[in-house]
């Protein structure tokens, strides 16, 4: 217990030394550029503590949690026991089909937690908001779910064929291109943002760990190298997702009689 709380406390300092650099440009533009009092400070002193000690408690659940969680389940899927029990054993190596227990958990982990994402809960409510009902929150955010699944199951692969990653983000950056021409254009700025997203508290951890616990344990694969680039897949996809979905409305809207 004593060692968790001196964990916990090294991780507010060093959580106020990272945040004390914002407060002292959002302080100094407030008294130097605009010259006015802060409005009801004692209510921002008491916000400035709540981040602070939110942002420490989930740092360090991270790192109780939720990378060695992803590192657990990487291990535990890679494990030749288990391929062998699941697929038969194959000699020395396995075929990279063998691993289709790691491509599903990857899809079902990217859509969960995508589901989960407070900041594309956030941006789906507000295109609500602002489109009228036109684009709606769930049908928005099961979309880029369905994005980061396909596009974390396809990374998953990536790391165990060993493919270069540049490959890949290339052919699916001209593929988006190529959607953003003829997508509706109301949906393209929105798609090009739920990309960004998706990149935030919840997904990045549980796919970082469980890009680097892959890289780790398949033979022959570097962590640095290739257990990094799954976030780039929850990035991508999701683009493509969001503007087939209203690529195919619009088009099931045509089809209806007028």
């Amino acid at each position: 217990m004593t060692e968790t709380l001196g964990k916990l406390a090294y991780t507010v300092g060093a959580t106020l030394w990272d945040v004390l650099p914002i407060a002292a440009i959002l302080l100094a533009f407030q008294f130097a550029v605009l010259r006015r009092p802060l409005p009801d400070p004692k209510r921002i002193l008491w916000g400035f503590g709540f981040v602070l000690l939110g942002l420490a408690l989930f740092l360090e659940g991270l790192e109780l949690a939720l990378f060695p969680l992803g590192r657990s389940m990487a291990l535990q899927l890679t494990d030749p026991d288990f391929l062998s029990e699941a697929v038969g054993p194959a000699g020395p190596e396995h075929h990279w089909s063998h691993y289709y227990w790691v491509y599903l958990f990857g899809a079902a982990i990217g859509f969960a937690t995508t589901v989960a994402e407070p900041a594309l809960i956030a941006v789906a409510l507000k295109a609500e908001e602002v489109s009228g009902g036109a684009i709606g929150a769930f049908g928005l955010r099961i979309a880029v779910a369905l994005g980061v699944a396909i596009g974390i199951a396809l990374g998953t692969w990536r790391i165990v064929t060993g493919y270069p990653l540049y490959w890949f983000i290339i052919a699916g950056y001209i593929v988006v291109v190529m959607q953003t021409l003829f997508a509706p254009r109301i949906i393209v700025p929105l798609a090009y943002d739920s990309g960004g997203v998706t990149t935030s508290t919840v997904t990045v951890p549980m796919v970082t760990a469980l890009g680097l616990g892959l890289a780790t344990h398949i033979p022959d694969r570097d962590p640095l190298l290739d257990g990094f680039g799954l976030i780039a897949f929850a990035s991508l996809f999701p683009m493509m997702t969001v503007m087939a979905y209203a690529q195919l409305s619009q088009w099931f809207a045509r089809r209806k009689p007028s």
